[in-house]
């Protein structure tokens, strides 16, 4: 199989195949005679394991362990099912800090006039200033 046949059945371009191919991550394809990549399903199924971590936010090193257990036939699935409760609980903390972001920035917006004038509590709170508001 060449690599655009590949590309087709993972869902990964060409150029992506290559690049974790550089990084180590999959097992290299053998080379024709004329010097062609030659895909067999183990590395369908190498690639596809990677593009899908990679969607649900495995890091490429992460992909790393993910395959070495993949090529593991004495792996444990107590050991993937802890990888992937672990990599759950670290989207989870970055969820509530995102949440807590969304929740100040709204907190700012609501004290800001969103006027014409240039006094702007939002940059007064980012700056740590307290800029008394103008005398009439």
């Amino acid at each position: 199989m060449n690599i655009s046949d590949v590309a087709k059945k993972t869902g990964l371009t060409s150029k992506a195949i290559r690049f974790y191919e550089e990084k180590g991550l999959v097992t290299l394809p053998a080379r024709s005679e004329n010097g062609y990549r030659s895909y067999s399903v183990k590395h369908i199924e190498e690639l596809t394991l990677l593009r899908q971590a990679r969607q649900v936010g495995f890091t490429l090193d992460e992909c790393r362990e993910l395959l070495a257990l993949f090529h593991n036939p004495d792996r444990h699935s107590a050991d993937v099912k802890a990888k992937t409760l672990e990599k759950a609980a670290e989207i989870g903390r970055h969820i509530e800090a995102l949440q807590e972001m969304q929740t100040r920035l709204l907190d700012l917006a609501a004290q800001c006039p969103g006027d014409a004038g240039a006094n702007c509590p939002i940059i007064d709170n980012l700056t740590g200033c307290c800029h008394p508001a103008p005398r009439a």
